[in-house]
Order: C-alpha cells, then structure tokens, then sequence
C-alpha cells in the first residue's frame, strides 16, 4: 500500500505541477505576485493530495516568530516540500537559487519573472557578493529572502553542511534572520520515490537579531536549526517504528585502540 499511494500521489502531484506553471503561465502578466499566487496554490493543493492519498499532515510551529516586513528566513532543507511550502509565510519573498533552475522551460521563466535571486554558481565569491547586493536591494524594498544555508538538500542524520551564503547576507544586510527547522525529509525524502505517512512539522524559532559578528552568527544558527531538527526527527520517529526502521542510526564507530 505504501508503494501504490506514493505512485498514486507522486503521478497526481506532478499532473498538478504541470498544470500550474503550464496553464497558469499568464499569471507572470500580473508581475510576481501572479506567480507567487500559483505557488501557494502549489502548496495547500500538495498538502490536500498528501493528507488524502497519503496520511501525511502538516504542522507549523512557532510561527509568532515570523516577524512582518522584511527578514531572511534560513531553513533546513531536506526536501523538495519546503521549496513550496515556505512561500506561505513570506508575502513578497525571493529565493537564493541556482541558476540552472532558470533553464526549466516555463518554471524557469516564473523564477526569473517573481525576480528570484539568481545564483551562477561557477562564478566563486563574486556571484555571492552579487547575491548579497540583490539580497539588500530586496530587503530594503521590504520584502523576504529565503535561503537553505546549505545550499542543497541534506539526508536525515547527514552531518550539516553550512555555506558562508547565509552570513555573508546577514553581515550586510541588517536585517533579522529566522531560524527554521523540519523534519521534511522523513516523509518526502530525498531522491526517494515513497511517500511515508505522518506529520511534518516545521518550527520557526525565535529570530536572531542584526549586528552579530558573522561567525558567531553562523555558528548560533547552525546550532538552533540542528539541535531542533534533530528533536523534531526524533519525536516522529519515536512515534512510529516502521519510520524508524526506515531510518535506522548509524553505526557507532569504536575508537581506535591504543
């Protein structure tokens, strides 16, 4: 069963992308917020199919930390489920993204219309001090940055793997950065086909003020993102003992003796 609702809902959900950015491609006539519209619609109708078809809910927490106006959201990301599910909570948002997503045809051409922040990533440190320049031009024009701080998605219990991207935007920015944490990738992993019954939770934690010294931010952050994904995977899989054979701890290495 666990096989046939993931091919079930996996055919659905991409019948349901295709028809959004193909059929809805006029909504880039109304400017970004027309794109914007057809992702949230992307969002509460995947969270439709994936509670019907699979049994997999949806809980957000802390969302009082989830200031208005401008503010850079760092999320883990584990999944393609949070790419589309974030948009929910950023009115006028812009993502950190590379630019070989600009080369999809007609979802690419919604990115750059909902002027995303566009990352060449061949180009080294100046293609991020460019994202940094853009990154403050939107935030002074009150809008969202979201980034995943590092920079792709990470398999559950994977060691993290933060990029400088998230800093280096911090420092220059002055503006407020909003933790978040989820379990995603428990329940949409990862390059996987099966879609496992549950609840994914994402937790916005307390925001990290403007004016902290660039390491010490990047360590706050990676700790606070880590230590409450971490509780969050383990709540789940507590929960559920198929989940956790799924996703079995690691081997324990022996230290080496002397």
């Amino acid at each position: 069963m666990l096989f046939l609702r993931s091919l079930v809902f996996n055919i659905a959900f991409y019948i349901l992308l295709f028809g959004l950015v193909v059929l809805g491609a006029p909504a880039m006539l109304f400017g970004r917020h027309g794109v914007f519209a057809l992702a949230r619609t992307w969002a509460r109708a995947t969270f439709w199919l994936q509670r019907v078809i699979c049994g997999v809910h949806v809980e957000f927490r802390g969302v009082e930390h989830v200031p208005k106006g401008p503010f850079i959201l760092a999320a883990k990301h584990q999944s393609v489920w949070e790419t589309f599910a974030l948009t929910l909570f950023a009115p006028d948002y812009s993502f950190l993204l590379k630019r070989e997503l600009t080369w999809i045809p007609f979802f690419g051409w919604m990115l750059i219309s909902s002027e995303q922040i566009v990352v060449d990533r061949a180009k080294g440190g100046s293609a991020l001090m460019q994202a940094v320049r853009k990154s403050r031009a939107l935030l002074e024009q009150g809008r969202q940055i979201i980034v995943f701080p590092e920079g792709t998605r990470r398999a559950v219990r994977a060691p993290p793997a933060y990029k400088p991207g998230v800093a280096a935007i911090y420092g220059n920015c002055n503006a407020v950065c909003v933790p978040a944490a989820l379990n995603s990738g428990l329940f949409w992993p990862r390059r996987q086909f099966l879609r496992r019954p549950g609840t994914i939770v994402v937790e916005f934690l307390p925001p990290i003020q403007p004016g902290m010294d660039k390491k010490v931010f990047m360590r706050l952050l990676a700790e606070q993102i880590e230590t409450a994904s971490t509780r969050l995977a383990e709540e789940a899989l507590a929960r559920d003992p198929a989940l956790a054979e799924a996703f079995p701890l690691p081997p324990q290495t022996e230290p080496a003796k002397a």
